[in-house]
């Protein structure tokens, strides 16, 4: 089975080439529908928090004076999430810090580091949502309450329900298309970007092309054909 690692951040600003720091970073890793593990840290960047950052999240500039270096939490955050894919609400925001910390810290890139959004997802199987914020899709399906909103190990509790709750919805919809096949993070991936009126042909392309990828390595080497799309 697949093991994803769901992850969130809190930070001092909306981007690292603002001058954003993260603050706290959350992990859980999930397999076959069930969280497996987590961590969760506090990071001391030597970032100055502003006060309504520290409204929102509880998070204080004394909290951080007593937190682990950064540095140090991404190195173990890279050992911990290693060859798993990543899920995150609102990728881009969790990608940008994840990519900006990391290399800071100066942790080499793990190519198993490839993000899916549930954002991006909510959108395309819930347009009957009334938002896609992380609080919203989480009343909208009576999802478990996981703690304080925007503090990260409960965001991160929470998107990980959300991606249950998703793969589940896939895999009741298009069961027939499927055929048998599991909602990897790839097929996630792959929905992300359809357009939400054709989902239907995007697991079915899908589906066309990991069994035709299963196909060629079944091939002697001199008959296989280039998989990659």
């Amino acid at each position: 089975m697949q093991t994803i690692a769901v992850i969130d951040f809190e930070t001092s600003g909306l981007a690292p080439n603002g001058g954003g720091r993260a603050t706290e970073i959350a992990a859980v890793l999930v397999r076959d529908g069930q969280v497996i593990d987590s961590y969760a840290s506090l990071m001391k960047t030597g970032v100055w928090v502003p006060p309504f950052i520290e409204q929102l999240t509880g998070i204080s500039n004394a909290m951080l004076e007593d937190a682990p270096p950064a540095s140090e939490v991404m190195q173990e955050l890279a050992e911990f999430t290693r060859a798993c894919p990543i899920v995150a609400h609102n990728a881009p925001f969790d990608r940008g810090f994840w990519q900006a910390e990391l290399a800071l810290a100066g942790c080499d890139a793990d190519p198993a580091h490839e993000f899916a959004c549930t954002v991006l997802l909510a959108r395309r199987l819930y347009p009957e949502a009334p938002s896609c914020k992380l609080g919203s899709l989480a009343e909208f399906h009576g999802l478990p309450n996981s703690g304080r909103a925007h503090r990260a190990l409960a965001d991160a509790m929470t998107t990980a329900h959300l991606l249950f709750r998703i793969q589940q919805d896939v895999q009741d919809r298009f069961a027939e298309d499927l055929e048998g096949l599991p909602v990897d993070h790839a097929l996630l991936a792959c929905l992300q970007r359809a357009n939400k009126a054709a989902l239907k042909r995007a697991v079915q392309d899908f589906v066309r092309k990991k069994q035709g990828n299963v196909g060629a390595r079944s091939l002697p080497a001199q008959q296989q054909t280039d998989p990659r799309c």
